[in-house]
């Protein structure tokens, strides 16, 4: 059930953290934008696993999620504007 419902999270938090972090790199498109929320959440769920504050297997919140996302969109946002 974690894994599935960091996905069902990921794909709202990947609408909310394009509306929070605008700009130029971002990917486009619906597509796009739900994996990189789907990323966002695992991304927060490892983070915060191994940092301690979710225990083995259990996903990441909404906010830990949000974070991910926008983690991952800076990353994203970086590795395009040093290809173009």
């Amino acid at each position: 059930m974690g894994i599935i419902w960091t996905i069902i999270v990921g794909l709202i938090v990947g609408v909310i953290a394009k509306f929070l972090m605008p700009g130029n790199n971002e990917p486009k498109g619906f597509i796009m934008t739900t994996i990189l929320g789907i990323v966002g959440a695992f991304v927060a769920s490892f983070l915060g696993q191994a940092l301690g504050f979710y225990n083995p297997g259990e996903g990441a919140g909404f906010i830990g999620a949000v974070i991910g996302a926008i983690i991952v969109l800076v990353i994203y946002g970086m590795v395009m504007k040093k290809q173009a």
